[in-house]
């Protein structure tokens, strides 16, 4: 992808590390690209920096506000007339609240709707549980027709939104919050839906993460090479489509699978994966997610901690899976 199309070869400055805000400028992108392109919002233009496309194209944009299931049928109904409507919103509350229309609007008729959803996981940690979105991959990934996709950092979230130009279906992004999610994916990479990208080569361990938890998956594979132990890496960005071979070779070839992911044990990444080995391949696993409960209020590093959704928690988990 060539980001030079529209002008906005800076994007990155703009973005202070957060994914949410590489959505919003990428959408300018596809703006430019794309004339059907219209951005369709959940009162969300300062959570995913879209001022600048309501100044630029104020044609091609619906305020709709706290209104998450209007939002979703309105675009919806824009994608049978042939427009490409991108939704913005809080991932909370558009995969929870609006899940009907989801299912039934846009699933179900398997319209091309993107949902760009910010502040996922506990991201926005002193907001409460409210706000914490912890079951919105496990809702999307049951839906049929539904793309999952969890960027680790603002060069995927780029790659990935312009990625979406080429799907035919419905796509839900899961972007983080209000706190700086670290580089740690290649920026001459390709990114390529539904294929896993290797970060870290292992022979012992592999760690499959996605999201925020990627950069602290990297840690913990540089810091037990230091004690001899060689952990595989790999970026599970698509969660649907689901890279089944690089699983299957990740389980043949190392000695066992830890799963990390800031959202519950139910139907996230961490049951994917062992939905697939539980059939193809039994392996002994351990998996880094968000406990039974709902998060206390507090900083979103801390409330990480807490729960052990930590570079610590991964490395306790591969020297379990070694012993």
């Amino acid at each position: 992808m060539n980001s030079a199309v529209s002008g906005v070869q800076d994007w990155r400055s703009r973005c202070a590390n957060q994914t949410r805000l590489a959505f919003g400028q990428a959408l300018l992108e596809i703006g430019a690209r794309d004339p059907r392109a219209v951005v369709v919002s959940a009162d969300t233009q300062d959570l995913l920096g879209i001022r600048a496309w309501v100044e630029r194209h104020p044609d091609r944009f619906v305020e709709l506000g706290i209104a998450e299931q209007n939002a979703i049928g309105a675009a919806s109904g824009m994608a049978t007339t042939g427009l490409h409507p991108y939704v913005c919103a809080y991932a909370p509350f558009i995969s929870a609240r609006s899940m009907e229309q989801v299912r039934n609007d846009v699933a179900y008729a398997n319209q091309r709707v993107v949902i760009g959803a910010a502040a996922s996981g506990i991201s926005l940690g002193v907001a409460g549980g409210t706000h914490h979105a912890l079951e919105d991959i496990a809702l999307m990934r049951s839906l049929p027709n539904m793309t999952v996709i969890v960027p680790a950092d603002i060069e995927e979230a780029y790659q990935a939104t312009l990625a979406t130009l080429d799907i035919d279906g419905p796509v839900y992004l899961r972007l983080g919050g209000r706190v700086e999610e670290p580089p740690v994916t290649d920026p001459q990479a390709p990114f390529r839906p539904g294929r896993a990208t290797l970060l870290r080569p292992g022979r012992d361990v592999t760690v499959i993460a996605c999201g925020a938890l990627v950069e602290m998956a990297v840690r913990a594979s540089d810091a037990l090479a230091k004690e001899g132990v060689s952990v595989r890496v790999l970026n599970m960005h698509t969660i649907k489509p689901f890279d089944r071979d690089a699983v299957l070779a990740a389980a043949a070839e190392t000695r066992g699978i830890v799963t990390a992911e800031e959202h519950r044990l139910a139907g996230g990444l961490g049951g994917a994966v062992a939905e697939l080995l539980a059939v193809e391949h039994p392996t002994r696993m351990r998996m880094i997610c968000m406990p039974d409960t709902f998060a206390m209020v507090g900083p979103t590093g801390r409330l990480r901690a807490k729960y052990g959704m930590s570079a610590e928690a991964i490395i306790d988990a591969c020297r379990a899976l070694i012993a």
